[in-house]
């Protein structure tokens, strides 16, 4: 390859101006997709308590209103996957907002138990799409230089969705709250009109004029265009045709699936999903007034260390993050399992104790829980600094656009899928390995996740799409 050693870009500076503009109209996706998920923590109890008995939510419905949004994002995956190759990254933004405008609207207007979840799918079908596209669609039409940062604010806008929800829902009712999280998809709508196709499917498409024209609407006018096409479609001249069986024979795509799906797989499995789930819940253990407010900080504090992984993703590279990151929750949920185990014992003995020397019984149960805090804030930072942002952004990057739709679906369905289960079978595995097990058993996978990170994760930071394809098939540079 001739066209590596001149590079036009060396020693120029890459106006970015109108590429954050992109990123910012795409990220409104991942933010109305935090809102969604954040709808339920305030929603929940709201509409159990709620005085018209049609509406009201018993435990089980409570649950299943939590969790068939996972569902729909499963659905919404797969649904995203044949979307981006038959009608391109742009359009599929634009479409994914309407399940999110209807869903809240019948969120809205619900009669009935069956609307809210008829609601609560449709919103989930739109994040699934969502959290196939946008990750596409920034990684596609990012600078290699920039592609970490413009990457990671896709978690980042989850996070802080799921805050606004958190902070929306302290003052509004759940009426209300569904209206405030209607408006991000509708403004994401019109964003969008106005923002480019992502170059590659351009020229996947045959359209060469478009993508150059692309091209210099996102590096600037005096970018060179031409070389960024040819660089492009040099590397997909083997894209020809769509995917067959014998695809998956080939280590440029079997390599990086491989990749994905573990990736999506251990995000759930490091237990995220069954702690935000419990944070009120441990709060209260720890004698907080008011839970509401330590939600909010709990996903404060997400938000910060997401922001964080995101300025520092092009520096320190991806491998690094999450190798600290999987440590971090490894100590932490293993720190967790030794908190329920110790204080099972302190309630288990108290009975007869407690009526000699009653100060002496009181501290070890608020002394643990300052222990329970500590470790949730300890692991929450971890996840954001790694195993949050990054196994999305590595999903968008490591893919040959002629698989791209697919493979970039079956792992967000592994990912929504294995989320859908564990948030499920949770209360299940708490009663069947006791509470500290459970956790123990999330650490083991912590320390599972490190060693497969260490073994087989690429690292991908500052290369083009078109190098982290061809390091896959093991081609030499």
């Amino acid at each position: 390859h001739k066209t590596r050693f001149h590079n036009p870009l060396v020693g120029r500076s890459v106006k970015n101006g109108k590429l954050f503009l992109a990123t910012l109209a795409a990220v409104l996706g991942p933010l109305s997709f935090g809102f969604v998920l954040g709808y339920s923590s305030p929603a929940i109890p709201e509409l159990s308590t709620i005085t018209d008995p049609r509406l009201r939510l018993n435990d089980d419905e409570a649950s299943w209103f939590g969790s068939i949004v996972t569902i729909g994002a499963a659905i919404g995956g797969v649904l995203g996957g044949w979307m981006v190759d038959k009608i391109g990254r742009k359009l599929s933004l634009m479409f994914c907002s309407l399940p999110y405008i209807f869903g809240f609207t019948i969120v809205i207007a619900a009669q009935n138990v069956w609307m809210l979840y008829l609601g609560r799918v449709l919103t989930g079908l739109a994040s699934g799409v969502t959290s196939l596209v946008v990750p596409l669609y920034i990684s596609e039409i990012a600078h290699e230089r920039v592609r970490g940062t413009m990457g990671s604010c896709v978690q980042l806008m989850v996070v802080t969705g799921i805050m606004g929800a958190y902070i929306a829902g302290m003052f509004l009712d759940w009426r209300w709250l569904a209206i405030c999280c209607s408006i991000p998809p509708t403004i994401m709508m019109v964003f969008m009109c106005f923002m480019p196709e992502t170059p590659r499917f351009l020229l996947s498409q045959g359209k060469r004029r478009e993508a150059e024209e692309a091209v210099r609407f996102l590096r600037g006018p005096d970018a060179p265009a031409e070389w960024e096409c040819a660089r492009i479609e040099d590397a997909s001249d083997d894209q020809g045709g769509s995917l067959g069986m014998a695809d998956l024979k080939d280590p440029g795509v079997y390599k990086p699936l491989g990749v994905g799906i573990m990736l999506m797989l251990f995000q759930q499995l490091t237990g995220i999903n069954a702690i935000m789930f419990y944070a009120e819940t441990i709060f209260e253990e720890a004698h907080f007034k008011n839970s509401n407010v330590a939600t909010v900080v709990v996903a404060a504090i997400q938000v910060v260390f997401t922001a964080v992984a995101a300025l520092v993703m092009d520096r320190a590279g991806r491998k690094l993050l999450l190798i600290l990151s999987g440590v971090s929750m490894c100590l932490s949920t293993a720190a967790f399992g030794v908190y329920f185990k110790l204080s099972s014992e302190t309630h288990g003995n108290s009975s007869g104790l407690c009526l000699v020397e009653s100060p002496l019984a009181e501290n070890p149960a608020v002394g643990l829980s300052w222990l329970a805090l500590a470790s949730m804030g300890f692991f929450i930072t971890g996840f954001s600094l790694g195993w949050g942002p990054i196994p999305w952004l590595v999903m968008s990057e490591i893919f040959p656009s002629r698989v791209k739709g697919f493979a970039s679906s079956v792992c967000v369905l592994t990912n929504w899928g294995s989320a859908f289960i564990i948030t499920k079978t949770f209360q299940d595995l708490m009663d069947l390995l006791t509470n500290a097990g459970t956790f123990w058993l999330f650490s083991g996978c912590c320390a599972l996740n490190i060693v497969f990170t260490i073994l087989f994760v690429p690292e991908t930071k500052g290369k083009t799409l078109e190098q982290i394809q061809t390091q896959f098939k093991g081609t030499p540079e």
